[in-house]
């Protein structure tokens, strides 16, 4: 059953039931998708990843909140388009599919992962001195898990990225699109960055 306990999260529930309610009662053709963590090219460089490796080229410190055991499962966003797609094409109509990446990581993990291949394939001084642990945010839960068990028997999806292979990608996508990068993360960002992190440490 649904339990969120933040607003955040209470509002995605929400949205869900509403979702729900309208093909009940009014038989609208819906389907519901809930993925777990996305990575991957584009990715606004507030969410984890792209945020790392931003900061391990630029030097800066490297935010992690609370003691970083907080565990997600990451999604190749590649796959998880996959999934999408085959849900519209093949799903049945009102039914709910979790889509998993089935690679659970703790967040240090994810970290120190980035910071490895830039220390080894980059620059030799990206090192975890750059780690600063922040306040944890409120609400924020321990784990996010999900069983994607339904649509891998259904519908025959299963996620064809690795997390070895997608996280590799993903930095070399950064890496060669760094105007990109510095595009995004100028003006506005910065004091959305200041907010969320600066002030913390």
């Amino acid at each position: 059953p649904l339990d969120p306990h933040s607003p955040y999260s209470s509002s995605k529930a929400g949205a869900d039931l509403m979702v729900k309610a309208y093909f009940d009662t009014y038989k609208m053709p819906v389907n519901i998708t809930r993925c777990s963590n996305n990575y991957g090219p584009y990715q606004f460089p507030e969410k984890l990843i792209p945020l790392l490796i931003n900061n391990c080229l630029n030097h800066k410190d490297l935010p992690v909140y609370g003691d970083g055991l907080n565990v997600r499962d990451w999604l190749y966003v590649e796959d998880h388009c996959k999934a999408i797609d085959m849900v519209i094409n093949s799903g049945v109509v009102g039914e709910v599919y979790n889509v998993g990446g089935h690679n659970e990581r703790t967040n240090i993990e994810i970290v120190k992962t980035v910071i490895n291949y830039i220390n080894e394939n980059v620059d030799k001084e990206v090192t975890e001195s750059l780690i600063k642990y922040v306040e944890d945010r409120k609400g924020h839960d321990r784990r996010y898990g999900i069983d994607p068990t339904k649509i891998k028997n259904d519908l025959g999806w299963y996620p064809e990225t690795s997390f070895e292979e997608g996280i590799v990608k993903t930095i070399k996508w950064y890496l060669d699109n760094k105007e990109w990068m510095n595009n995004i993360t100028s003006g506005d960002y910065q004091n959305y960055y200041s907010e969320m992190y600066k002030n913390k440490i």
